[in-house]
């Protein structure tokens, strides 16, 4: 290789390392954001999923994705809400996950999934906001 060939691959090898930590840095940041709402959950159970989101005011969920009652698949007991682009979804992502205070039917939580394919539009805040959380955990 020549020299300046050896240059331009420097670049982008700083370039993309640089990118991949400010991507790892942003993850932990987030991680560390949410999980003051986990340490601080007696303020929120009991209390409608919009309490959380107005206090969220720094990041938003990016999907949601209830889970059904193994064994009751017309009943969903709990939503994770992930904070990473849809097709990253299973891959170590930062998961908000909230229980719910009363079941909700898994036909409408299935109805918004498929209407707005899994992502966190206006529609799942408002549908989410009135539901009343029973517990939170954040975990990666």
């Amino acid at each position: 290789m020549n020299l300046i060939n050896m240059k331009t691959l420097y670049k982008i090898i700083t370039t993309l390392s640089l990118l991949g930590f400010t991507n790892i840095y942003a993850q932990v940041d987030t991680l560390n954001y949410l999980k003051q709402f986990e340490v601080n959950k007696v303020s929120y159970i009991g209390q409608p999923f919009s309490k959380l989101l107005k206090d969220m005011a720094q990041i938003y969920p990016k999907t949601a994705w209830s889970v059904p009652l193994t064994g009751k698949k017309t009943i969903t007991t709990n939503t994770r809400f992930y904070f990473c682009a849809k097709e990253l979804s299973f891959h170590n992502v930062i998961t908000l996950w909230i229980e719910w205070q009363n079941i909700i039917p898994r036909d409408q939580t299935k109805y918004y999934e498929q209407k707005n394919d899994f992502y966190f539009t206006n529609e799942e805040r408002n549908f989410y906001g009135s539901k009343i959380i029973k517990d939170i955990k954040v975990f990666r």
